[in-house]
């Protein structure tokens, strides 16, 4: 039977057979929800048009002191509410947001334990979220989750592309296959149906909670995962009180890839800024003492190789001072690093033996340049706990207003994991306590993104992806890696990818360089060419953006003259064409000055654009810096051209991107 007369006739059957069904509509009409209370047991189904987005799915939760949470359910109540409002982001990649969608909420009773929930759905015109609620109520406080039990039934077997579920990292290559082989996955996971259809299946506002990973159920249920929360050490899920609810349990839906990066569903999800004064809160560029640890010609260890030593900071600080690059991060700053792995290794303020911090900062301060410390726990979070409050007024006294965090490495206390409830609360505790001093923070080795950064912008970016550091000491990322993450990773939020590297051979200090996180690092490289470095850096948003490559690698580069001018602090974005894993083009405006990035995977492809998103009364400079004829990522990759034409409201710019390769525009208006 053909799928969209079986949705139809199933939400038809289920309109009939039970008077408990609530109907949500998106403010559009176009993304259906049915609600569905049948003999005691809650469920859902969501269609798109015609076509049916997620069966039958059952919803529920397995209680520790309580039992299954799956059947005997009544209903009390229900409501309804719309919400159209506009509000404005701190910073990009937009900053005019519309929070618009409709609402139902079920107020329910378990009859078996007299627990009162709540479920809670929202319908927007890019997607559906629902939440639990469990209401503050007599013979219920605190309580243990063993399992959350939300179903996500997909519809036939849609092309996926995934990363195996793990409780401690999310550092890996994506997969793209058939739905049925994605067995357990961690969050975003992105599927194309037949249709066309883009479906993300994720969580938004994560907090006090743990971690949700997707698992296919089997047993009869093709193709549907459940919820499986990260667990405590102890094997509990989430340790919680009544007068709680969970994370939203999202599914974006857009017809297609480009307008699913575009869904702001997820960022909408969470509350309004905390933050009652955000005008210390920046965008900014950076560079660090960093990316020699990676490939091996610097160490973070104090030594005769040691990378950050006083006088070359203050080299660093000279340059991004005179190439408009706002910070610097310095790692290896602080004693410690030779205990790594140690309980308690680091202490977060004692500078290493040739790091003058004080003078360094004042420095810094002089030229202009945010200096960004850093504070690598080792993944020793209770040890990180007892410190934070005396490492964050060091920064606060030296002016210091960026913090990149680390946790690499197992966490203290043992047998918690990354990405579990015990974390979480510290991540978020760490956010919170960096607002208070006027601190921005990038954590590394983190929890997913998950809209934060509306509640909390001082939350800038977050790793959490396999980034650039892979290139100087594994196989490295292949070219469809990077336009991947814009439909995969990046659905949560910004990625602190740190592109941006222009030896990419890594053969100007060949001779320097020593192995240290692998056996032979004479193959090691970046695997694109240096033009879509570039475009990475447009297409892969931070709004605290990398130039990873080493200082000298930067000094009197034509090419960088793109990164120099750069304006990071966006007005707009729009993602002009894109196919998952294939292409992307992305545009963002700040002011009336506009960059574009565009970048391809291992083909080489000609992609042409319309400057319709121009100003039809301004004419424009466009600098563009392309691949070179003849190159690509693996012949001349570094090879580029850099050319100026004039351009206006209307005018087409065709692309030719070679393999592996990608192309920047600086347009500018006259």
């Amino acid at each position: 039977m053909h799928t969209k007369l079986l949705a139809i006739l199933l939400l038809a059957i289920g309109l009939m057979g039970c008077k408990q069904n609530k109907i949500l509509q998106s403010p559009d009409g176009q993304i259906l929800t049915t609600i569905q209370l049948i003999n005691g047991k809650l469920s859902y189904q969501v269609m798109k048009g015609e076509e049916l987005v997620i069966q039958t799915s059952s919803l529920g939760f397995k209680l520790k002191e309580h039992g299954d949470l799956v059947d005997g359910f009544t209903l009390l109540d229900r409501s309804r509410a719309e919400m159209n409002e506009s509000w404005t982001a701190v910073w990009g990649p937009r900053k005019k947001m519309v929070n618009h969608y409709n609402e139902a909420r079920l107020a329910l009773k378990h009859e078996p334990t007299n627990i009162l929930m709540n479920v809670v759905f929202r319908a927007f015109n890019d997607g559906v979220a629902f939440r639990y609620e469990f209401p503050e109520q007599e013979g219920l406080n605190e309580f243990i989750i063993m399992d959350e039990l939300s179903e996500f039934a997909m519809v036939g077997n849609p092309t996926t592309w995934w990363i195996m579920a793990d409780f401690d990292s999310y550092e890996k290559l994506y997969n793209e296959t058939p739905l049925s082989k994605a067995e357990w996955v961690n969050t975003p996971v992105t599927m194309r149906t037949n249709s066309g259809l883009h479906i993300s299946l994720h969580e938004a506002a994560l907090t006090n909670y743990s971690g949700m990973t997707l698992k296919q159920i089997g047993k009869g249920k093709k193709n549907t995962y459940v919820s499986h929360l990260v667990p405590w050490a102890d094997g509990a899920k989430v340790k919680t009180k009544a007068g709680m609810h969970t994370p939203w349990r999202t599914i974006t839906i857009a017809d297609n890839a480009a307008a699913l990066v575009e869904s702001d569903m997820i960022i909408n999800l969470n509350e309004p800024c905390k933050i009652e004064d955000t005008s210390w809160i920046e965008p900014m560029k950076y560079m660090g003492i960093w990316w020699g640890m990676h490939i091996g010609t610097e160490t973070w260890t104090e030594g005769k190789r040691h990378g950050a030593t006083t006088e070359n900071t203050m080299r660093y600080i000279d340059f991004a001072a005179d190439n408009n690059v706002q910070g610097l991060v310095v790692e290896g700053w602080n004693a410690g690093w030779d205990k790594w792995g140690a309980k308690d290794a680091f202490d977060h303020v004692t500078p290493a033996a040739d790091y003058d911090l004080k003078k360094v900062a004042a420095y810094a301060k002089e030229k202009g340049v945010e200096l960004i410390m850093h504070h690598e726990t080792g993944g020793d979070a209770v040890g990180y706990e007892a410190l934070m409050d005396s490492a964050y007024a060091l920064c606060e006294h030296l002016g210091i207003k960026a913090l990149k965090t680390g946790y690499a490495g197992g966490i203290y206390p043992r047998g918690e994991h990354h990405h579990g409830q015990y974390m979480v609360e510290h991540y978020q505790k760490v956010v919170t306590t960096a607002a208070q001093y006027g601190i921005m923070i990038n954590a590394h080795e983190p929890i997913k993104a998950t809209g934060k950064r509306r509640t909390w912008p001082n939350m800038m970016t977050r790793e959490g992806v396999r980034g650039m550091e892979w290139n100087g000491w594994s196989d490295g990322n292949p070219p469809s890696h990077t336009v991947t993450i814009p439909f995969t990773r990046m659905l949560g939020g910004p990625v602190d990818y740190t592109p941006g590297t222009f030896d990419i051979l890594l053969k100007n200090f060949e001779d320097e360089r020593v192995p240290w996180n692998c056996d032979d690092i004479s193959q090691t490289r970046t695997h694109t060419t240096l033009a879509k470095q570039l475009a990475l850096f447009v297409i892969l948003y931070s709004p605290m953006q990398m130039a990873s490559d080493l200082v000298d690698n930067y000094i009197n580069h034509p090419a960088f003259a793109f990164i120099a001018n750069a304006n990071i602090d966006y007005d707009e974005t729009r993602v002009l064409n894109a196919e998952v894993g294939q292409y992307i083009t992305t545009a963002r405006r700040t002011g009336n000055n506009w960059l574009v990035g565009s970048a391809t995977n291992e083909k080489a492809r000609d992609i042409s654009i319309m400057l319709d998103f121009l100003d039809k009364d301004k004419t424009y400079e466009a600098t563009i810096y392309a691949d070179k004829e003849g190159c690509d990522w693996l012949n001349n990759p570094e090879q580029y051209t850099i050319t100026k034409q004039t351009v206006k409201h209307g005018d087409k710019i065709t692309m030719r991107l070679a393999a592996g390769g990608g192309q920047a525009l600086s347009i500018t208006a006259k």
